[in-house]
């Protein structure tokens, strides 16, 4: 089955993608490549700032050229390879070259942040660097829908007037004021579908791809933003940004410590050593690799809720599901993942799980069924 191939290909290449990023930046270390790299910038650079901005950057493109053939294989041939992909190879490689400008506008004044910390604060680097990422993750959860996705997008108000009625009234009892529902160009890119409720306060949108437009009934996409809604009215928003703000001071603190009791192993006796810093990358994949199925388990709780709003909002329980199915197969998801994949890769239940979990739903108490309001009626 094309579907389950293709999703295992992109999951054991994602894999190998971070055990290749895990052993270079290893190698990079002990080979003594990183001090050699230090060494050689500090000879024409002044300034521990200048040197670290310019080592992180050739560190950065030098492990970008060694994995760009694998990731031109995952992100391009076989989207190509599976018919999912609209770009041509030229149009890929500018919107990964704009996504890069856009991550180094916002990530180098986050990395000089973080080096002043290291020089300023010593082991206690971790706490003041949490606050600061908390602060920067609610600037950009307000900005991003505004001023960065249309850098990537073409985003316009939706013209359907019935559905955008239908989408304006779910949020208002969701207890969100939309002034306008929006679409932008998916199409350019991908041949997959999808939606979003993003934002905070007044930059609050919600996106609906052109391919979810054009490919599905009113009552589908109703259904689909229902959805989205109902992680709105559940509070999922604010409980990430909670669990989020936890495990990040939380993981900085388990970083912190980690990169400080082995420096020596790796012959570096001072946190603020330019050469040392991949360490700390590798601590980080290690207990990203930890957390990964923990913060699954959380995100497909929270699918699930959404789940029972949207079929509680809309009264259109078989309508939910036949979306859930058109878009599995529209975005080629594999509907029966192995129950390990699902348990350790997949932040969304698989369709088999959501499905039974609707049904089960529904037929756990018969006054639900008599409340929905049935597409029948």
């Amino acid at each position: 089955m094309d579907s389950k191939r293709y999703n295992n290909l992109k999951i054991g290449l994602g894999v190998l993608e971070g055990v290749l990023t895990f052993a270079i930046s290893l190698v990079f270390v002990i080979s003594g490549l990183s001090l050699k790299l230090a060494e050689s910038i500090g000879t024409s650079v002044s300034g521990l700032y200048g040197i670290f901005i310019i080592y992180v950057l050739l560190a950065g493109f030098g492990l970008g050229i060694l994995l760009f053939p694998l990731g031109y294989y995952k992100d391009f041939y076989l989207e190509h390879k599976y018919n999912l992909s609209n770009q041509t190879f030229f149009k890929w490689i500018f919107e990964d070259i704009k996504g890069l400008g856009v991550s180094l506008l916002i990530g180098i004044p986050i990395l000089l942040a973080f080096y002043y910390t290291m020089l300023q604060f010593g082991n206690l680097w971790w706490l003041p660097f949490a606050i600061l990422l908390f602060i920067v993750s609610v600037i950009l959860a307000r900005v991003v829908p505004v001023f960065i996705l249309p850098l990537f997008y073409k985003i316009t108000p939706i013209e359907n007037e019935e559905l955008k009625s239908r989408i304006t009234i779910l949020a208002e009892e969701a207890g969100i004021n939309v002034t306008d529902v929006y679409k932008f160009d998916m199409s350019k890119n991908t041949k997959k579908a999808n939606a979003a409720f993003t934002g905070l306060g007044k930059s609050k949108r919600i996106l609906l791809g052109d391919t979810l437009l054009e490919n599905y009934t009113n009552d589908e996409i109703e259904t689909v933003i229902a959805h989205e809604l109902g992680h709105y009215k559940k509070k999922h928003i604010v409980k990430n940004i909670i669990i989020g703000t936890v495990s990040s001071f939380l993981t900085l603190f388990i970083i912190a410590n980690l990169y400080y009791l082995s420096l020596g192993w790796f012959g570096f006796q001072n946190i603020t050593e330019i050469a040392a810093l991949p360490i700390l990358t590798l601590w980080a994949m290690l207990i990203g690799l930890v957390q990964s199925p923990l913060t699954n388990i959380i995100s497909r709780k929270f699918e699930y809720q959404a789940d029972e709003y949207a079929i509680l909002s809309t009264g259109k329980a078989e309508a939910f599901k036949a979306t859930l199915e058109k878009l599995t197969d529209q975005n080629l998801g594999d509907k029966d993942p192995h129950p390990f994949i699902e348990w350790f890769f997949y932040s969304h239940p698989s369709i088999k799980n959501r499905i039974a979990a609707i049904d089960n739903f529904l037929s756990s108490d018969n006054t639900i069924k008599n409340n929905l309001k049935f597409e029948a009626n």
